[in-house]
């Protein structure tokens, strides 16, 4: 079984920065990719960033030049920097996973409210 537990997150104004962190544990032969999605109430949740484990990255438009993904072996940071109020919603680590078993699953973490006041 694989665990991913997310830190960061929080209440911050408009125009302020947040880092959100992600270390997954557990059964790991390999990271495919690592990610960041979000859900926002009445919205469908949708990707804000990934990156893989070539250092390949993929970023939402909305996001783009104010968030930066990194990732350092079975740990994923998010720096997002210039936030807006139409960035909270409540984000979720999500990693592509190879277990030591061979066997390769999509796992999600519990997710960390993010909320920015105007």
């Amino acid at each position: 079984q694989v665990q991913l537990v997310e830190s960061g997150g929080g209440l911050v104004q408009t125009g302020g920065s947040l880092i959100l962190s992600c270390a997954a544990s557990g059964s790991i032969f390999s990271i495919n990719a690592m990610g960041w999605y979000r859900q926002a109430p009445g919205k469908q949740r949708e990707l804000v960033a990934a990156i893989t484990s070539g250092g390949n990255t993929n970023y939402a438009d909305s996001v783009k030049g104010r968030f930066t993904i990194s990732r350092d072996n079975a740990k994923n940071i998010l720096q997002m920097n210039s936030l807006k109020p139409e960035d909270t919603a409540v984000y979720y680590c999500n990693a592509d996973v190879t277990s030591s078993s061979r066997w390769r699953e999509v796992y999600w973490g519990q997710g960390t409210q993010v909320t920015v006041s105007s």
